[in-house]
């Protein structure tokens, strides 16, 4: 009976042990999917084709995914490397993160810069000033706390398109719950930093897009 009592209890393990695995892994598989760079090549690329069409269209989302995606990626790579850092894109610990941020937010502002220099359509080079407006915000935060750039670059880029979109574009917030669990059940955040990264991306770019509303109608953008 002792025995059969102790293979039961290690049966239960090893399925509690399994089971936290699999989630673990879904848990990685969402985060790693839903990096902030990803998602706005993603939210580029569908409001610049919203306004553009052939070759303008090509040129100005190769300026954004560079931007916005390619240039913050390896600068964070680069960093890591000659650092001697974990290679990581979440960046666990709260402080090695100012230095990146300051990267990032050196990319968008020459991103917008450029936008302007080609004549993009004017969301999107507000949008563009709006991520370094918002990296920028974010920083200061991070000095003290660290809020999720998981949960801030869901919420932002869903913000715009459906700004862009309409209802439709709320699909994109549809990775929103996924991401607040998978952040919280890694522990690299808390639900209230994972929940206030997503407050902080909705407000500050609606605040963004209301000066869009001030300069031109939606329909007048290019």
């Amino acid at each position: 009976m002792p025995l059969q009592r102790l293979n039961g209890g290690q049966m239960q393990n090893s399925r509690i042990t399994d089971a936290h695995n699999n989630k673990r892994k879904w848990a990685s598989f969402i985060s790693n999917v839903t990096i902030p760079p990803l998602i706005a090549v993603l939210m580029f690329g569908l409001i610049n084709y919203s306004l553009l069409r052939g070759f303008p269209f090509v040129a100005v989302t190769c300026i954004t995914t560079l931007f916005a995606a390619i240039v913050p990626l390896s600068t964070l790579l680069i960093w890591e490397t000659r650092a001697n850092a974990k290679l990581d894109l979440d960046i666990p610990t709260r402080t090695e993160r100012n230095r990146p941020l300051l990267f990032a937010c050196a990319s968008y502002l020459v991103g917008a810069v450029v936008l302007v220099a080609v004549h993009a359509p004017l969301l999107t080079t507000i949008v563009m000033f709006g991520y370094f407006i918002g990296t920028f915000f974010l920083f200061f935060i991070n000095l003290y706390w660290k809020i999720s750039i998981h949960t801030m670059g869901i919420a932002g880029p869903t913000t715009v398109v459906v700004f862009v979109f309409g209802y439709w574009g709320a699909l994109l917030g549809l990775l929103l719950p996924p991401v607040i669990w998978s952040r919280v059940y890694l522990k690299k955040h808390t639900v209230a930093q994972a929940i206030m990264g997503a407050i902080l991306g909705f407000v500050l770019t609606a605040i963004a897009l209301s000066f869009v509303r001030l300069l031109a109608p939606i329909n007048a953008l290019v």
